[in-house]
C-alpha cells in the first residue's frame, strides 16, 4: 500500500505521487471507474430506445457534522443526486463525484465517507464513473466538500412536472418529515439536544419505481430537502398555478420531531428531509400508490396529506385540527445551516 499517511496535506493535491497515490487508493479502487481518461465514456441501452430522454442535475453538498446518525456527507452525496433524478422520471445511471478536502482531514475518514457513496449507489443500480480531487489550506473549507452531478434517462411516453399537475390531485409523502433536519441539529451539540433519531438519507428510486408501476399517470414529484415540506409545494404552487390544501392531522410526524420543534420554536413543516419526496397523484390512483410505497421501507409512514384545490392559486393553506385553516408560506431565510 503506497498511501501510509493519516491526514490529508497540501502534498495530496499538489497533482504528484502523493495526488495519485490518494486518488488510487481512496476513491478509484473503491468506485471502479471505467479508465483512467479525463472524462467517461458511457453508453446504455435505454438510449436506444425512441423518444427517451437524458436527464441531468448537479448538487453540492456541505453538511455539517460530516457524520450523524442515519448517514454522513457522502451517503447524502450520492442519494440526493440520485434523488434529483428519479422525482423527473428519470432511471438514475451514472454519477461524478468531485472533492474538496480540507489539509488535516483524516484519511479514515475518508475512506469511509467513500465507502459510504458506494455502497449507496450499488444499491441504486448507479456507477460513479469520473471525479475530481482538490486539497485545500486549512480553514479553507469545514474538513470534506462533495460536488455530485448524476445523469440518467427517463423513458418515453414519461413526462412529469409541475405543469401537469391538476385540481383534485392527492398529495402523498412517503414518510414522516423533519427527521434529517432534527437530526442534524442534535449531532452539532448547540442545543442540549438528545435523540433516537436517526437521518431519513436515503434514494428513493424504488418508491419512484414502485408508485409509477401502479400509477402511471402520477403528475409530479419533487424531493423535500433544504426549505422541507413547505418550500417544496410552494414552489409547485407557483409553477403549476394551483392552490393546495393540507390536513394537519395527516402529516406524519414523529413525536421526538414534533418535540424538538415545540423546544426550540421551529416548524416541521420547514425541515429538512433527505429520504422524502411528496408526489401528485390523480385521485382515483393515490389508494394504489399508497399502498405500494408504504409497503418498501423507503415509504414507512406514507400518507396523503393535502389535495389540489382551485382556490387561492399559488398558495399553500393548511386545515388544522381546530378546523381553521392558516396559509403555510415559503420560507424566508434558513432555519438551520449547512444542513446537506
Amino acid at each position: 500500500m503506497a498511501l501510509r499517511d493519516s491526514h490529508v496535506t497540501m502534498a495530496h493535491g499538489g497533482g504528484g505521487r502523493a495526488m495519485r497515490d490518494l486518488i488510487d487508493e481512496v476513491f478509484t479502487s473503491v468506485f471502479q471507474p471505467p479508465g483512467r481518461e479525463d472524462q467517461a465514456r458511457l453508453m446504455d441501452g435505454a438510449l436506444q430506445d425512441t423518444g427517451a430522454r437524458l436527464a441531468f442535475t448537479t448538487d453540492g453538498y456541505v453538511v455539517s457534522p460530516l457524520e450523524f446518525p442515519g448517514g454522513d456527507i457522502g451517503k447524502l452525496a450520492v442519494c440526493g443526486t440520485i434523488n434529483d433524478l428519479v422525482v423527473g422520471g428519470a432511471r438514475p445511471l451514472w454519477l461524478s463525484a468531485a472533492f474538496i478536502i480540507e489539509d488535516g482531514t483524516e484519511i479514515a475518514l475518508l475512506r469511509r465517507i467513500v465507502a459510504s457513496m458506494a455502497r449507496e449507489a450499488a444499491a441504486a443500480g448507479v456507477r460513479i464513473v469520473t471525479g475530481d480531487t482538490k486539497v485545500v489550506g486549512r480553514g479553507a473549507a469545514d474538513g470534506v466538500f462533495i460536488t455530485t452531478s448524476g445523469i440518467g434517462v427517463v423513458p418515453p411516453g414519461l413526462d412529469l412536472g409541475a405543469g401537469r399537475i391538476r385540481v383534485g390531485d392527492a398529495i402523498i409523502v412517503n414518510g414522516p418529515l423533519g427527521d434529517h433536519g432534527a437530526v442534524i441539529m442534535a449531532s452539532r451539540g448547540d442545543f442540549a439536544l438528545e435523540t433516537q433519531l436517526v437521518s431519513d438519507c436515503a434514494a428513493l428510486d424504488k418508491v419512484m419505481e414502485a408508485a409509477l408501476q401502479v400509477a402511471p399517470d402520477v403528475h409530479a414529484a419533487r424531493d423535500c430537502t433544504r426549505g422541507g415540506l413547505a418550500s417544496a409545494l410552494n414552489e409547485l404552487a407557483l409553477d403549476a398555478g394551483v392552490g393546495m390544501m393540507l390536513d394537519e392531522t395527516a402529516v406524519p410526524l414523529r413525536p421526538e420531531v414534533r418535540g424538538v420543534c415545540e423546544i426550540l420554536g421551529l416548524d416541521p413543516l420547514y425541515l429538512a428531509n433527505e429520504g422524502r419526496l411528496v408526489l401528485f397523484v390523480p385521485a382515483v390512483q393515490a389508494g394504489a400508490v399508497l399502498a405500494a410505497i408504504a409497503a418498501l421501507p423507503e415509504g414507512e409512514g406514507a400518507a396523503i396529506i393535502g389535495r389540489v384545490v382551485d382556490a387561492h392559486p399559488g398558495q399553500v393553506r393548511m386545515q388544522s385540527s381546530f378546523g381553521g385553516s392558516r396559509i403555510v408560506d415559503m420560507l424566508i431565510g434558513d432555519q438551520l445551516p449547512r444542513i446537506c
